[in-house]
């Protein structure tokens, strides 16, 4: 009877589907660039190590100041096999107001993870004032090899060119640290300073060692900082909440659609009880018909949701910097609240449908 009701009622039915399904998908939508961003953050922090050092109770990394004599302190530990200074900033360039820059040394592995489009790795230099562009960067800039090109106070050499995989690196600008230092006056401080592991050595060794030698900075693992860092707790928070919203009016077309359903048949519900359905059997059947329309809702939301993060990877601009992914938790998150909503808003038809007077419902009009 639930499958022949809905049916009966396609325009209906369809109505509340849709309602659930652009609820799940602006909820996975939203979830999944975000996350995306997250992670591509995440993996500028990474740079193949499992630890990063910054300072205590900031808002925010570039504002972190951590002294950059910390990498040759980490560095004679038995613990730690490498550990390397960072130093992000925000810089102004012609006709473009913000520009990601990141002050590294040489050694620095990001580099050479890139695909060298013009120069190469050893035109750059510890102290030198030649800067090497990710590409976007260079095209934004309008820059080739071997240009000088006016950034915040300062004019510096174009070293090389490089394709970053990362959007945020490939739109960003690479100086070497001590450059870096001096042109943002931040002589002798890095924003953080990532630490691998030696092999056989856990992170409970550096943390131990941070917490007696500098109590005002912080050591945590990569999923630790991702878990604390305020910024991704906000995106996310921010990501759940627009997706709550849109569940909120899934559940109002929900709950529209199964009160319209019950109203339009209520001499029907009436002749069910009297051919010995229970309440009970009246209120389940109302809850099957609200569950089938969810499962609906949810399947076509998730196909929906693939089929926007799939164009927003499509989309040259965008690539690099939003990488959209979906999760089982994301998913299964999604899902949950995608019933949770259908049941409750069922709740009201379900119980009104079962307190009907089979006498009084046969002579509705």
């Amino acid at each position: 009877m639930i499958f022949t009701n809905l049916r009966r009622h396609r325009v209906r039915t369809a109505i509340g589907a849709i309602g659930i399904a652009l609820g799940v998908a602006t909820m996975l939508s939203v979830v999944g660039i975000l996350g995306g961003a997250v992670k591509m953050f995440e993996r500028i922090l990474r740079s193949d190590s499992e630890m990063v050092v910054f300072e205590r109770n900031v808002s925010d990394l570039f504002f972190s100041n951590v002294p950059v004599g910390l990498a040759d302190e980490l560095n004679s530990q038995k613990f730690v096999r490498e550990a390397k200074p960072v130093l992000f900033a925000i810089i102004a360039a012609p006709e473009r107001p913000v520009v990601t820059c990141f002050g590294i040394t040489t050694t620095d592995g990001r580099l050479k993870k890139g695909e060298w489009l013009f120069g190469k790795i050893s035109d750059f230099h510890e102290n030198g004032n030649g800067i090497v562009l990710g590409e976007r960067a260079a095209d934004f800039l309008n820059a080739a090899l071997g240009d000088t090109i006016e950034l915040g106070q300062g004019q510096y050499s174009v070293a090389g060119i490089v394709r970053m995989e990362n959007g945020f690196e490939n739109g960003g600008v690479f100086m070497p640290l001590l450059t870096c230092q001096k042109a943002f006056h931040k002589e002798g401080v890095c924003s953080v300073v990532t630490v691998a592991l030696a092999e056989g050595h856990e992170a409970a060794e550096v943390k131990h060692w941070m917490r007696t030698n500098h109590q005002g900075l912080t050591a945590l693992e990569n999923e630790e900082f991702s878990n604390s860092y305020s910024q991704f707790k906000i995106m996310k928070i921010t990501a759940w909440v627009v997706g709550g919203c849109a569940f909120l009016l899934g559940g109002l077309s929900v709950t529209n659609t199964m009160i319209l359903s019950v109203f339009g048949r209520i001499r029907e519900l009436a002749i069910a009880r009297v051919c010995g359905f229970s309440r009970g059997q009246i209120a389940r059947m109302i809850f099957g018909e609200s569950l089938v329309i969810s499962a609906i809702g949810i399947l076509s939301g998730w196909l929906l949701s693939m089929g926007v993060l799939a164009a927003l990877r499509a989309i040259p601009t965008l690539q690099g910097y939003v990488e959209p992914s979906i999760g089982l938790t994301e998913l299964f998150g999604a899902s949950s609240l995608a019933i949770l909503t259908a049941l409750i808003g069922a709740l009201y038809p379900a119980w009104y449908a079962a307190k009907l007077n089979p006498a009084a419902a046969l002579r509705f009009e």
